[in-house]
């Protein structure tokens, strides 16, 4: 069984999606606030696992997910709490992946289902079906495809990845992936990484940016339009939706790197004032220093407490 090329259409909607997406990471920058601000690379990272797990039946808590993340003991079922341990690992290992490398992709995979699945980083070697109660929806390909069926995606994808735009592109695999099922389990938070292995590759902005909490949020849909892209035999729908899932995601940190930098500022203006109190003649380039800023962020954070009326310049004669 072989298929040149996923069946796919583009459309209207997707690409003014990708027009959308792409303007707004241009003009929000916010890559550069991710690396100014840790706390914010981490606390989206910590959404991300937490959601996509949620999303196969994980019971831990966000602040379970983050107590786990940072050692801290945490009373709960020992799979789930594997699973983020596994997870964190695999998410912080993005920028070290191949992501058109069908090994690296086995690799992720035995990293996220390690001491939870027998055969982590193996392709399944059994038949897979998914039930609505007692009724079949959903016949994965036979495991014997399962090789050729892989390689002949990721064939694929080496071949277009120059020619197909990566919000595009990650989508069809993604689709792709979670119909082949190549794994016993974790196929959902493999596919889901994935795409943002394959994002992030192309573009940094996208290591941190929380696509999985979208889903999350848009979890019956996402699994309505996965069966209704079954049905129909074709990824189209599903693509759309991702591309929807994604710019909902990039309005989401735009909106959490505003309030980290207008937190950050407050924190810092109060710091330029205790520095004032304390040393009345302090100068800017004191500040600077002391603060680990520059000159000009020294300015503008005095100006604006000058605007607010909580700071008066006087002068000495």
């Amino acid at each position: 069984m072989k298929i040149d090329y996923p069946p796919y259409k583009i459309t209207d909607k997707m690409l003014n999606y990708v027009s959308d997406i792409m303007k707004k990471i241009g003009e929000a920058n916010y890559f550069e606030s991710l690396n100014r601000f840790p706390e914010l690379r981490r606390k989206t990272r910590i959404r991300s696992i937490h959601s996509s797990l949620a999303i196969e039946n994980n019971q831990l808590s966000l602040f379970q997910v983050e107590d786990v993340i940072n050692g801290k003991l945490v009373i709960g079922e020992q799979k789930d709490i594997q699973e983020v341990k596994n997870a964190y690992k695999a998410y912080e290992h993005i920028d070290k992946l191949n992501p058109y490398s069908v090994e690296d992709l086995k690799n992720v995979h035995k990293m996220l289902t390690f001491l939870i699945e027998e055969d982590a980083g193996k392709f399944r070697n059994h038949g897979e079906a998914v039930y609505d109660g007692d009724v079949q929806i959903f016949m994965a390909p036979p495991h014997k495809l399962v090789p050729s069926l892989m390689d002949n995606l990721f064939n694929w994808m080496n071949e277009v990845k120059d020619k197909i735009n990566p919000l595009i592109l990650s989508s069809i695999f993604h689709y792709e992936f979670v119909f082949i099922h190549p794994f016993s389990d974790g196929n959902g938070r493999t596919a889901r990484l994935w795409q943002t292995v394959i994002l992030s590759h192309w573009e940094k902005a996208f290591t941190y940016l929380p696509i999985e909490s979208m889903i999350k949020k848009n979890q019956e849909e996402y699994y309505t339009v996965i069966q209704n892209c079954n049905n129909n035999g074709e990824s189209t729908k599903f693509i759309e939706f991702m591309l929807k899932v994604i710019d909902e995601a990039v309005d989401d940190m735009i909106k959490l790197q505003t309030t980290t930098q207008e937190t950050t500022q407050e924190t810092t203006q109060e710091k330029i004032i205790k520095l004032i109190k304390k040393n009345p003649s302090i100068t800017q380039i004191q500040m600077a220093k002391a603060l680990g800023l520059s000159r000009d962020g020294i300015s503008y954070n005095i100006k604006k407490l000058e605007e607010a009326g909580k700071l008066k310049r006087i002068r000495l004669y």
